[in-house]
């Protein structure tokens, strides 16, 4: 009988340790996720393929986020605003993304909008009071790790 259990036991440990396939859920224009991907950000204007963390997303309609390339943050909107990701549960997971960077002041109305957006208090909003130097990305695509 302990020997019965031991064999399953075995066989279950064994078929949950397997690898699994990693998978993602692509937004935007299809992504070739065999591609390399760098954790180094240029400011080129030419389509780049980086990777990151998602940090936070809005949380209104989902069409902007902060990622962590490295140890960079960057400013994500969506080419157009032909996409978006969702609202909720991705901050923390990996991404690739592809699209274009580059660095821009952004305006304090624009960093209140995105505070609006983010429900900051108002007291918050409020604080913001000068323009901020930020890398940004329009992706024309982004996949999201599922697992």
């Amino acid at each position: 009988m302990k020997l019965n259990f031991l064999v399953v036991f075995l066989t279950l440990l064994t078929s949950y340790s397997c690898d699994k396939s990693i998978t993602y859920v692509n937004y935007g224009d299809d992504i070739d996720i065999e591609l390399s991907y760098s954790e180094n950000i240029e400011d080129n204007f030419e389509i780049t393929n980086i990777s990151g963390q998602i940090i936070d997303v809005c949380p209104k309609k989902g069409c902007w986020m902060n990622v962590k390339v490295n140890t960079d943050t960057v400013f994500v909107k969506f080419k157009d605003y032909g996409f978006f990701v969702p609202k909720t549960g991705i901050e923390g997971k990996q991404i690739l993304m592809s699209g274009k960077i580059f660095r821009d002041t952004i305006s304090v109305d624009r960093l209140r909008h995105y505070a609006e957006d983010a429900k900051k208090s108002k007291e918050e909003i409020e604080l913001i009071t000068v323009p901020e130097y930020k890398i940004n990305m329009i992706a024309n695509a982004v996949a999201i790790r599922d697992n």
